[in-house]
């Protein structure tokens, strides 16, 4: 079993994990876009444009399925994607939880990048799986680029600054930005409030694994041997997985992994 995923950058790790651990016997490709992210400012004809180039470098290597683990490129480039790739490999994307962050009955925060809160894509997810219930978007300027880096003080100073625009009665937090995810326990220390419930946050990372299991007819099998091999594309190179991917837990147990690094692809 090969399943590849693609972001812009790092975002990609907390989707890619969720794949190890419920089938570590799968070989994953990871292609990001190092020379051309970040996507977010790019128009969205611009961005199509990286994305078919990163889902083209993976679809090289012949996987069974493919991840848009981005929420940017699953916004305007899965129609593109899905039209060039399928049926031959199934492209899963990546949509905000807001659905099952709305079930609790709110207040609900979406914590997501300045380009995409307010947009009409987020108020549309909204209008439809949220309608009745307090939601509130938190602009999350600096913060992606902060967890891209690894730069532990601005991702303490980018998650402050959202952390002041966030209701404090909220009791749920789309991470609306797949970067988020690695960083999910300093957002829940910055907004729990003392002697409230217990925050809950969502992020897609777990149901878009799921999703891609079910797309290939493949059942999870977390006890499998950890025998997968990884391949790291950066921006269509083969390489190793970038240092500052270690600084998350989620890159260090893709790090276990066997790793390819034959077969380099031209950028």
């Amino acid at each position: 079993m090969k399943i590849a995923l693609m972001d812009s950058g790092t975002g990609l790790l907390a989707a890619a994990a969720a794949v190890r651990r419920l089938r570590p016997d799968a070989d994953l490709i990871l292609s990001s876009d190092p020379d051309g992210m970040p996507w977010g400012p790019r128009t969205p004809e611009d961005v199509a444009a990286h994305a078919l180039a990163v889902a083209r470098a993976a679809a090289a290597h012949r996987p069974d399925a493919l991840i848009v683990a981005c929420n940017t490129a699953s916004v305007h480039a899965l129609p593109a994607l899905r039209a060039e790739l399928e049926p031959a490999v199934p492209v899963i994307g990546t949509v905000p939880a807001i659905k099952p962050a709305a079930t609790g009955g709110g207040p609900v925060a979406i914590w997501a990048t300045p380009a995409t809160t307010g947009s009409p894509y987020q108020r549309d997810l909204i209008e439809r799986f949220a309608r009745g219930v307090d939601v509130t978007g938190v602009a999350c300027p600096g913060l992606a680029d902060a967890v891209e880096q690894a730069d532990e003080a601005a991702i303490d100073a980018a998650v402050a600054v959202a952390a002041g625009r966030t209701p404090r009665d909220v009791r749920a937090v789309v991470l609306g930005c797949t970067h988020y995810e690695l960083v999910a326990e300093r957002i829940r220390a910055a907004l729990q409030q003392p002697g409230a419930p217990a925050l809950v946050l969502h992020g897609s990372a777990e149901a878009v694994a799921a999703q891609a299991l079910r797309r290939i007819g493949a059942e999870p099998a977390p006890a499998a041997t950890p025998a997968g091999g990884l391949t790291v594309l950066l921006s269509g190179r083969t390489a190793e997985l970038p240092a500052a991917t270690l600084a998350y837990a989620e890159g260090r147990l893709l790090a276990q992994s066997r790793t390819d690094t034959a077969g380099a692809l031209s950028g």
